[in-house]
């Protein structure tokens, strides 16, 4: 085990304030998605807990006290649930504690299973008999945050030899195939709608969205990560390599769009992309993982490396991480630090060492030289708030990974679909 980096003290230092449920400002506790929502409730807050605990870094009593909270209101299922709200979410969660105390937690585990792989066939059937009209599907029919590819990761945890994550699988292989529109031949992921899933007078003709949360790599992640685990359906390499070959086209450097319009498709100008941020749910980060596990699955050695020298160029771009403006696990330089360290274990050692240097930079930033962890932590608390997606409690479980150079003991971060 290395050294830990001084950034852990600003992970500590977050965990000790969110340890009481009942410190939580009430203008969060009192929202109506608090106690479900993995994004911005208890379940994320919990998840942090969880993971310190089987790391031997903190109580189990903590853990216990938040899933209390999780569970303390029937859990939504159905339609309104998906990876980051509801069933998914705390199965998730328990998942993860399940994993460090083996035998806990299975008499709600069997019924979560139960509700979780019943609605994503029901899913999927809604997906088939779309394809079968011939329509274009909704973001959140199929990615990370509230459609399949997200519910996929549970299930590829729960059932991997089950029926409803070989459908999901099967879901996504047909998402893939073009599409024809008004005369135009899409990606089968082509939606109608803006990034947010709603009409949007910016996107009349909609987009494609590249994205690891709402976009297609959060699909080729799936696949990539079923296939890994032998999970294999007619179609799967080959839609593999689609989704391949589409961001393929799209690339810039080591950068993609974050969406793609039809002012793209009509005409020849690609002029070179503005700064953006690297980060996991829109950028090179989540992308390139993305590429990377599909890499790993397709035994493809020149993919690998040109993901992981694509990863690594990204995360030291001086405008790149201008352009990162906080420490969160959504979209900041947290995040990246851990994506950094993921791809690093998994990458030639050429690339791993590139890709160390870069988390030891990331992590640098986080908690500069002399820094006072609990004033950052406040500070962070007060400006972001407890949430797991884009607040306190994910930059806190973030850092945990490269701060001490040691894998999730949870496997934590299948919700982001990085392994």
């Amino acid at each position: 085990m290395t050294t830990p980096h001084p950034a852990l003290r600003l992970s500590d230092r977050i965990a000790e304030l969110l340890a009481d449920p009942a410190d939580v400002p009430v203008a969060w506790s009192s929202r109506p998605q608090w106690r479900q929502s993995l994004a911005h409730g208890a379940p994320g807050i919990a998840l942090l807990h969880i993971e310190r605990a089987a790391a031997g870094r903190g109580p189990w009593e903590l853990v216990r006290a938040w899933l209390s909270v999780a569970a303390s209101v029937p859990v939504t299922s159905g339609a309104d649930s998906y990876l980051y709200y509801g069933a998914p979410a705390l199965a998730h969660a328990l998942t993860c504690a399940a994993q460090a105390r083996s035998g806990s937690y299975q008499r709600a585990l069997a019924h979560l299973d139960q509700v979780v792989a019943g609605d994503a066939v029901r899913r999927c059937e809604q997906a088939e008999a779309r394809i079968e009209r011939g329509d274009l599907p909704r973001l959140a029919e199929f990615d990370t945050i509230r459609g399949l590819a997200g519910i996929g990761s549970v299930l590829l945890r729960r059932a991997p030899d089950g029926e409803a994550i070989r459908r999901v699988v099967a879901c996504l292989v047909r998402l893939t195939g073009n599409v024809e529109h008004e005369g135009e031949v899409l990606p089968g992921w082509w939606t109608l709608t803006g990034p947010s899933g709603e009409r949007d007078e910016r996107f009349p003709g909609g987009h494609a969205n590249t994205g690891l949360a709402h976009g297609i790599a959060g699909p080729l992640a799936l696949l990539a990560l079923s296939l890994r685990r032998g999970i294999e359906v007619d179609g799967q390499r080959d839609a593999i390599r689609t989704v391949l070959a589409w961001l393929e086209r799209w690339r810039d450097g080591h950068t993609w769009p974050y969406w793609i319009t039809p002012a793209h498709l009509a005409g020849p100008d690609r002029r070179p992309l503005a700064p953006q941020r690297p980060s996991w749910c829109y950028g090179s980060a989540g992308i390139t993982r993305a590429q990377q596990l599909a890499a790993l699955a397709l035994d493809d050695p020149h993919l690998r490396h040109g993901a992981e020298g694509a990863l690594a160029t990204a995360l030291v771009d001086p405008k790149a991480l201008a352009a990162t403006t906080d420490l969160s696990a959504c979209h900041g330089y947290a995040g990246l630090a851990h994506i950094a360290h993921r791809a690093a274990a998994d990458a030639s050692p050429r690339n791993a060492d590139r890709l160390r240097s870069a988390a030891a930079l990331l992590l640098d930033t986080t908690h500069p030289p002399h820094a006072d962890p609990d004033e950052q932590a406040r500070h962070l608390l007060a400006s972001a708030g407890p949430a797991f997606l884009d607040g306190a409690a994910g930059t806190a479980l973030a850092l945990l990974t490269p701060a001490t150079g040691t894998d999730p003991a949870t496997h934590w971060d299948a919700c982001l679909l990085t392994s």
